[in-house]
């Protein structure tokens, strides 16, 4: 397996293919899943010409399970590492939910000297998720509690009960649940350390990316189903993209969180006009 080993000695997993001097997009996954998640686009991706790249998150999939430092800043700082390794120029950074917290961290504090030429956010966490009082149209912090106590209390039924129901909205009327997508959910999730996933909630939910946002100068497209119910489209994109420099907002009716993995020929077909702008 190809790992880098991180300036705080943590193993970072990660793939990287097709030819070395295309041009580079690197995936962020989402919480608590792995480099995985992404296997359409990076086959689709790899079939258009680019070089393709993605890596486990600390403390998720194959790299190290980690006890400390699961928080944006080590996260950011851990792809700053990557990058530095395979010396990508003028990459392409796209994110889903918490990665594309990671995104607009790594960004903003690390992607200058013409490492980054563009950035994607799907579905993301950003500007933040939890309720305050500069935030007052976020979630309940007794919302991020529940998602604690089920993991610590019973993870292997927790993330089964989430894929199934709410991540790929195969809890709506007429949607037939698609088993192989529940399965694989699952099976990245049980990958990575329990301990991770539980200080990576706090991460997701309670890191204000406002300032990343606004820092940012590179082109930016903000993607995200208006039934995401796991982050509300109105508490996420609809107030990231006005903060962004050069950003563009695409809301997709009726899509759920989950849109790359059930709806990819959509979000892939929007992914590749944007990088070929």
């Amino acid at each position: 397996m190809a790992m880098i080993k991180t300036r705080d000695g943590t193993e970072i997993f990660y793939k990287d293919w097709g030819p070395k001097d295309a041009q580079p997009i690197v995936f962020h996954h989402g919480w608590p899943l792995t480099s995985d998640d992404w296997d359409n686009q990076m086959l689709f991706f790899l079939g258009q010409g680019f070089r393709v790249i993605a890596h486990d998150r600390r403390g998720h999939g194959r790299s190290t399970q980690t006890d400390t430092g699961n928080d944006m800043d080590h996260y950011a700082a851990d792809v700053a590492d990557l990058v530095a390794a395979l010396d990508l120029r003028s990459a392409i950074h796209v994110g889903h939910s918490t990665g594309g917290g990671e995104v607009a961290r790594y960004v903003a504090r690390h992607g200058g000297g013409g490492r980054v030429a563009k950035a994607v956010l799907i579905g993301a966490i950003t500007p933040v998720m939890v309720k305050t009082a500069g935030n007052p149209g976020g979630l309940p912090l007794e919302l991020f509690d529940g998602f604690r106590a089920s993991l610590a209390g019973n993870r292997a039924q927790y993330f089964w009960d989430l894929p199934s129901g709410p991540f790929y909205g195969f809890n709506r009327p007429g949607v037939t649940p698609q088993p192989g997508v529940i399965i694989n959910w699952w099976r990245q999730g049980m990958q990575g350390g329990a301990k991770a996933h539980y200080d990576c909630i706090k991460a997701f939910s309670e890191t204000d990316f406002t300032e990343d946002l606004r820092a940012i100068t590179v082109p930016t497209l903000v993607l995200h189903g208006d039934d995401d119910q796991l982050v509300p489209v109105d508490t996420s994109a609809r107030l990231a993209a006005p903060l962004l420099r050069r950003g563009k907002l695409k809301i997709y009716p009726g899509l759920s969180h989950g849109m790359c993995t059930v709806n990819p020929d959509i979000i892939n077909a929007d992914l590749l006009a944007f990088f070929r702008q």
